[in-house]
């Protein structure tokens, strides 16, 4: 239905992220994320709301808040847009 594209105005957030160039300095790379919170970011990335992760991967809110916060502390960006962006500059998502 999306073909995969971002629900967070994905024409913008690639913009964004070619704008910045690179100046993410490897920040998803140097994360270390779970395999569950790459999940929850490429959810995120899609614009699922915290309670439609719960539904999608069969979890509680609150865990589902929980790796949201992760995401965003591992990655050092206070909001699901700048993950999202962060997502894109180091090619986790296309």
């Amino acid at each position: 239905m999306y073909e995969g594209e971002s629900l967070l105005f994905p024409a913008a957030i690639r913009r964004l992220a070619a704008r910045r160039g690179g100046q993410g300095g490897g920040g998803l790379a140097k994360a270390n994320l779970t395999d569950r919170e790459e999940e929850v970011l490429r959810l995120v990335a899609q614009g699922l709301s915290n309670a439609e992760i719960a539904t999608e991967l069969v979890l509680g809110l609150e865990t589902v808040k929980t790796h949201v916060r992760s995401v965003l502390a591992k990655l050092g960006v206070r909001d699901r847009v700048q993950a999202v962006i962060s997502a894109y500059e180091s090619g986790f998502i296309q």
